[in-house]
């Protein structure tokens, strides 16, 4: 059963290595750590909003030199990228930026590539998706927590482009520990794994027409999210009580794994 497993992300994926994890925070971990082992630089980019809260962490942890990237509103521009890209040794993101707004990630692996700064891509809320086809990273790493899109409450994985990484740094991946006793359950999400974006994707667009009125951010990309700005009280109570006549958990923002203005990001990923 593992081995059907492994294939189906495989397919996600585009990579050949993949490793599953007891949480994804270790798959996190690791791939910062693998970097950390193998790179010559010391600097990793991160995005100042819409990513996971232990991108940060761990790579303060690792002792890394971390420069922010300003993004918009949690969406990388290819061209700052490229003008923060000196000695760089990584970027960790995420796809989509604060589960609600599609990454250009094929222009963002395209410039890392030609410059040499490995891609680290956390995929936790567009695995499997429409909107992320291709191999556009180095490392993929993904959550099957609570709230996922894979929303098995337990473990995630690691994977690589290349086997060489995998190879070298044996040790780090050991750590890893994914319970077998979970297989038949992950079996189950995978194979619902498309229908959960198609309810996701026919809510998400609900939520952007009955809101029209309201400054939705990235309001044309793909994701999950729905993100709404809020400029005085009165329009952010107005956004609360239709979050709360349509039982739509939400996050008041600024919240730096949303994003760091005054908005309500409606979590359609809590929904089943």
């Amino acid at each position: 059963m593992k081995n059907n497993i492994i294939e189906h992300l495989k397919k996600f994926t585009k990579h050949n290595n993949i490793f599953l994890a007891q949480r994804g925070n270790k798959a996190i971990f690791a791939a910062l750590k693998l970097v950390k082992e193998t790179s010559l630089k010391n600097t990793i980019l991160i995005p100042e909003q819409g990513g996971w809260i232990t991108h940060l962490q761990y790579a303060k942890e690792l002792r890394f030199n971390i420069k922010t990237l300003e993004t918009n509103y949690g969406v990388i521009n290819p061209a700052r990228l490229k003008e923060n890209m000196k000695d760089a040794s990584a970027i960790i993101y995420s796809n989509p930026a604060g589960y609600y707004a599609e990454q250009p990630v094929k222009e963002i692996y395209e410039l890392c590539r030609k410059n040499k700064v490995l891609v680290i891509l956390d995929v936790s809320g567009c695995i499997g998706s429409g909107f992320y086809k291709g191999n556009y990273a180095d490392m993929i790493v993904c959550s099957f927590g609570r709230w996922k899109p894979i929303n098995l409450g337990y473990g995630g994985f690691i994977s690589a482009s290349n086997n060489g990484i995998f190879k070298k740094n044996k040790k780090i991946l050991e750590n890893l520990e994914f319970d077998e006793s979970y297989y038949a359950a992950l079996r189950q999400k995978l194979g619902n794994l498309e229908k959960r974006y198609r309810f996701f994707e026919k809510t998400n667009k609900k939520i952007k027409d009955e809101l029209k009125n309201f400054n939705i951010l990235h309001k044309g990309k793909n994701g999950i999210n729905v993100v709404v700005k809020f400029s005085d009280d009165n329009e952010k109570n107005k956004i609360i009580s239709y979050c709360e006549k349509n039982k739509y958990e939400f996050v008041v923002c600024p919240k730096l794994i949303r994003v760091n203005e005054n908005a309500i990001s409606i979590e359609v990923k809590r929904l089943e």
